[in-house]
C-alpha cells in the first residue's frame, strides 16, 4: 500500500467493482468449506474456454439453479433437470460442462467418503499449508503447475471432467491453496498474517 492507495493485483481489471470486490475479499482465501470448494470447483469448471469474469457475473444464477452449490442434491439431478438447465440463459449453457457438474458432485461424494472431507483431501497435496508465490509481473504467472498437473491427473483418475491442469491451477489460486497476490498487493500481507493466526 502506498499512502492511502491500495496496491492489487496486475490483473485485476480496476474499472469493475465487482471484480474488484472479489478480488479484495475472496481471491485466495483459504477454504475449508466443502460446499465453498465445490462452488469455486463448479464455477472452474464452468469456466473452461471463457474468462473468469464472464463466470462469475453469473454467479448468483448459477448459485439459484444448482441448489446453492450443495452438492448432494446436485448429485442426484436427472436428465429433466439436465434439460431444464439447459434452457436457463443465466449460466454457461454448455450440455459437457453441466453433465460435469452432476458428475463432479457423485464423484465429490466419493472422495469425502474416503477421506474426512473434500478439502482434507485437495489440502493434503500442498501438506495443509498455503503455498506462498513471488509474484512481481503479469509475467509471473504460471498457466499451471507440476502440482496442478498431478492433482488434475488425479481428480481425472477419481472420474472427476473439466479438471485439466490450467482449471485446477485456477482453483488452487481461488480456494488459496497458494497465495498468488503479487508482492506489493495489499491483500497478500492481510491473508498471510489471517494464516500464520489461524496455525498459531
Amino acid at each position: 500500500m502506498t499512502g492511502n492507495i491500495k496496491i492489487r493485483c496486475p490483473w485485476l481489471d480496476l474499472a469493475k467493482p465487482d471484480y474488484v470486490e472479489y478480488h479484495d475479499k475472496e481471491w485466495g482465501v483459504p477454504v475449508y468449506d466443502d460446499r465453498k470448494m465445490f462452488e469455486y470447483l463448479t464455477l472452474e469448471s464452468a469456466q473452461a474456454g471463457l474468462s473468469w469474469y464472464t463466470v462469475m457475473k453469473k454467479r448468483e444464477n448459477y448459485r439459484k439453479l444448482f441448489d446453492d452449490f450443495d452438492f448432494n442434491k446436485v448429485a442426484l439431478y436427472d436428465e429433466s433437470k439436465i434439460q431444464e438447465l439447459l434452457k436457463d440463459p443465466g449460466i454457461i449453457r454448455n450440455q459437457l460442462k453441466i453433465r460435469a457438474t452432476v458428475n463432479n458432485a457423485q464423484r465429490f461424494i466419493e472422495v469425502r467418503q474416503e477421506f474426512k472431507s473434500f478439502c482434507d483431501y485437495l489440502w493434503g497435496f500442498v501438506d495443509h499449508k498455503p503455498i506462498v508465490n513471488v509474484i512481481e509481473r503479469l509475467e509471473d504467472y504460471p498457466a499451471k503447475t507440476e502440482l496442478s498437473d498431478k492433482i488434475s491427473k488425479d481428480l481425472k483418475k477419481r472420474g472427476f471432467k473439466f479438471v485439466g491442469s490450467t482449471i485446477v491451477y485456477a482453483h488452487m489460486q481461488a480456494c488459496g491453496m497458494v497465495n498468488d497476490h503479487s508482492s506489493d498487493c495489499f491483500r497478500r500481507i492481510e491473508i498471510l498474517d489471517s494464516s500464520c493466526k489461524n496455525n498459531g
